[in-house]
């Protein structure tokens, strides 16, 4: 495919005149071509104008027309092979086969989607029958089901180019729901974000889809994502960033006279507990286990374990020297982004010139442009506890290891700590009293808890919760990842003694659908009686 460099705005192209802006192969630091002009407040104008016209359509598209929708882009996004991929490497500096496994990620979650909408347990459908001899008074009848809250602006994440960009997540589900999407590429991987736009333009008219149904829109700074917030015709956000940017995009949207919702995924440092039988009888396996997945691609996962918590003793000990000498052997990686290596040699230096850290070891360091040299230090809880940037994070593969006098110290410190996308637990059957007292205050702390694993790696499925309070996310009620991501872009309707022809199929007394009910407050499925 020959990139162009220009905007996607519905069915059409469109060269902008703002800043150019250009990939660069973090591996070389070479740029590549094309540039990429950045949009502005006519660009968003444009995209908006046609969301707008094609919001009512496309929710109104039938379960089989929308499913169908998802998959074509999926088989779309695939057509693109090799190129593809090739490409991606090319801006991000990330092996091919990782590309390759998030590629078939970012088309199975759109596949995951399209059984999702089929099923049509999202809508959530109930019907209260009337009832017009109750006593002392009578009931109409009451439907209610959900419906797609209108436009939704994504904004590309730079760590995940494929699964948490353009047809990522958060566009997979929004779209789902019924929502026209317009995306903010991120300007780390632009050539790929054309790629991936166009395969999704080419859905939108293979599926006959109203054009407005999605948009690509390129831009520098700040301008043009804050102008696509304020818009009044975008109904909600999905982010995936920096906590500076997240913060900065709630606050633009609850400024607009008609505030929207912002599904801002942040920052988190995902505290891993060792607790003391584990950790003496697993303290080198554990600790081996621990640097796979904190070097586990440069440490460039939302997930990555920042930090880790453990009563200090001789088991402790062991558990950093074997870390140490495992960390001397990781290689070092190629980062995302100059920018993104940058942030990550400032929070390096950061933690070494604390006088209350140590560090405990590094991996192997280049002369190459752009390496993560993995890093991993050691402080005291109770410094820990009066130093509140040794909480910032560090986004990459650097972790900190706070020594605890005891347990209630350990409780004490996970009681401060900010909210978190994951916590883990390493535990045996003799820690069960301590992890029971432990659960509770990682539940209000957390997203997801895990047992005797490893955060990295996000299971796509309908049981996975990837969120957590502030400032994990700006929201934690909601998950990006999993079948229930789609409940983001929803809002209820009740319809009140509706006919049956003003109805929408999905709840009509011939269930013409096939969906399940909830019936007079009893689940029933396929149709109603």
């Amino acid at each position: 495919m020959k990139l162009t460099g220009q905007q996607l705005i519905g069915q059409s192209s469109f060269s902008a005149s703002g800043t150019l802006i250009w990939a660069i192969n973090p591996a070389t630091g070479e740029k590549l071509q094309p540039g990429y002009l950045s949009g502005g407040h006519s660009e968003v104008l444009h995209a908006c104008k046609l969301a707008e016209a094609a919001s009512v359509p496309f929710r109104t598209t039938s379960l089989e027309e929308r499913a169908t929708f998802l998959e074509t882009i999926a088989t779309e996004i695939e057509a693109l092979g090799a190129d593809l991929i090739k490409r991606c490497s090319l801006e991000t500096g990330l092996p091919a086969a990782r590309i390759e496994g998030e590629r078939g990620r970012t088309c199975g979650q759109l596949r995951l989607f399209a059984s999702v909408v089929r099923a049509g347990e999202w809508l959530d459908a109930r019907i209260e029958p009337a009832l017009p001899e109750r006593k002392p008074l009578p009931r109409t009848d009451l439907r209610q089901q959900n419906i797609a809250l209108g436009p939704v602006a994504v904004f590309g994440a730079s760590n995940f180019p494929l699964a948490f960009s353009v047809a990522g997540g958060d566009t997979a589900s929004a779209l789902a729901a019924g929502c026209p999407v317009i995306v903010k590429a991120h300007s780390a991987h632009p050539g790929t974000s054309e790629m991936v736009g166009r395969a999704l333009q080419n859905a939108v008219t293979k599926c006959q889809l109203p054009e407005g149904v999605f948009s690509l829109l390129y831009g520098s700074g700040n301008e043009l994502g804050q102008a696509l917030v304020k818009d009044p015709r975008i109904k909600a956000v999905g982010f995936t960033g920096s906590r500076n940017g997240g913060v900065a995009l709630m606050k633009t949207a609850q400024a607009r006279p008609y505030p929207i919702p912002v599904y801002a995924e942040m920052s988190s440092i995902n505290p891993v507990f060792l607790l003391p039988n584990a950790l003496k009888a697993q303290s080198v396996s554990l600790a081996e286990g621990f640097v796979t997945s904190l070097s586990m691609g440069a440490g460039q996962f939302c997930t990555n374990p920042g930090l880790v918590l453990a009563v200090r003793g001789k088991d402790l000990d062991q558990f950093l020297t074997t870390a140490e000498k495992a960390i001397s052997k990781v290689g070092a990686q190629t980062m995302l982004t100059p920018g993104i290596h940058q942030a990550y040699t400032n929070g390096i230096i950061s933690l070494a010139n604390n006088d209350s850290v140590q560090l405990q070891g590094k991996g192997k360091i280049s002369d190459l442009p752009n390496l993560c040299q993995s890093s991993l230090f050691v402080t005291k809880a109770n410094d820990f506890l009066v130093d509140e940037k040794l909480r910032d994070e560090v986004f990459g593969a650097c972790s900190l290891v706070i020594e605890c006098d005891d347990f209630e110290q350990m409780l004490t410190v996970a009681k401060q700590l900010e909210g978190q996308l994951t916590a883990t637990l390493h535990m045996d059957d003799s820690d069960l009293q301590a992890a029971k007292g432990l659960l509770p205050i990682l539940e209000d702390t957390a997203g997801r808890v895990l047992v005797n694993g490893w955060p990295t790696g996000v299971e796509v499925c309908h049981a996975m919760v990837h969120g957590g309070p502030f400032p994990a996310t700006s929201d934690s009620r909601s998950s990006s990842v999993g079948s229930s991501a789609i409940n983001r872009f929803l809002r209820p309707v009740c319809y009140q003694n509706l006919p049956q022809a003003l109805l929408p199929e999905t709840l009509r007394d011939n269930n013409p659908v096939g969906i399940s009910h909830l019936f007079d407050g009893k689940r029933v499925s396929k149709t109603v009686k």
